[in-house]
């Protein structure tokens, strides 16, 4: 009696695989790439590498970190510190922190290429329209962060501190 022929496709191999899938993902393979040379110059790579590999250790240095003395205060402001930036609108908040950014840049240029300021140039900051707009946003926030303290220190939650 005869057996029936069995027919099974061959399986394309890893490296076929891998080819196929180059092909299709070429776009995608070359802009992780560059996303990894970018992380790689900026060292996080190794620093990633080094929390993969670190498992149990990594826990324990981080343990021993919390157990350091200002660790639990320092959680306990970060986590305020987000509570408060979370009824923040985010698109004011990045308006703001792209000012700051933009000024802290320009500082930095004045600072690298040794500009003075002089006396004329602080009475003529006054008519200019860019610091007379960046003072009254600084204005209005010292309102703000007054007014904030005055009600709290007016319902008694401004807590006492007992050091700086």
């Amino acid at each position: 009696m005869a057996k029936p022929l069995t027919y099974e496709p061959r399986l394309p191999t890893a490296a076929e695989r891998l080819e196929e899938g180059a092909a299709r993902h070429t776009d995608a393979l070359l802009e992780a790439l560059e996303l990894l040379e970018v992380l790689r110059e900026h060292g996080l790579t190794e620093g990633l590498t080094n929390v993969v590999r670190g498992g149990s250790a990594l826990t324990g240095h981080a343990l021993t970190a919390l157990n350091e003395p200002g660790a639990v205060r320092s959680i306990r402001s970060l986590l305020e510190l987000l509570r408060a930036f979370g009824g923040v609108e985010p698109v004011a908040l990045q308006t703001v922190l792209g000012a700051v950014s933009d000024g802290v840049q320009e500082g930095a240029r004045r600072v690298r290429e040794k500009e003075r300021v002089s006396t004329l140039e602080l009475l003529g900051l006054l008519r200019d329209d860019d610091v007379n707009l960046a003072l009254s946003a600084l204005v209005g926030t010292l309102r703000g962060v007054g007014r904030g303290l005055r009600e709290r220190q007016e319902s008694g939650t401004t807590p006492e501190v007992k050091h700086l």
